[in-house]
């Protein structure tokens, strides 16, 4: 599993992976048809983050293979991780996310990570044996999330 920038993966990829109907199933928030412009929009806003915060949003490969991106995005105080993967490959999601939140334990500048999920998913076990506990629920963009807190420290 390699964590790789965005900007190495070709905008007709990261376009077909967020059209996949599958995908907007649990992302109240993608509202709009993904094309190569929509693309190159949405990898220069996660740079953006790069170049602000020292971190952001990465593409994950398996075997070289993209396979979703994700990784920490500074919300105020608090980086939020996000992770979204091709369904043919839903099951990486844990592998990704534990090395993925091995880089937070070794990052003095992340003492906890948060997640914001849809109230549409409703297996949330993986979360709880990660050790992240439920504080509520927050409005993003107009949509209600479940929010979790797992500490890195």
């Amino acid at each position: 599993m390699t964590f790789t920038r965005l900007t190495t993966i070709p905008a007709e990829e990261i376009a077909a992976h967020m059209s996949d109907p599958r995908v907007a199933e649990h992302m109240p928030l993608l509202k709009s048809h993904w094309d190569v412009a929509a693309v190159d929009r949405f990898v220069a806003f996660k740079e953006a983050s790069w170049a602000r915060d020292g971190l952001g949003h990465w593409a994950f490969l398996n075997d070289g293979a993209y396979v979703g991106w994700g990784g920490f995005q500074k919300e105020g105080d608090e980086w939020d991780f996000g992770l979204v993967l091709r369904p043919d490959v839903f099951g990486l999601g844990r592998r990704i996310t534990q090395k993925a939140l091995a880089f937070a334990k070794g990052d003095d500048r992340i003492p906890f990570v948060t997640f914001l999920l849809p109230p549409s998913r409703k297996h949330l076990g993986a979360l709880r044996k990660l050790g992240a506990t439920q504080i509520g629920t927050v409005d993003y963009d107009g949509e209600t999330f479940l929010k979790f807190r797992l500490e890195t420290r």
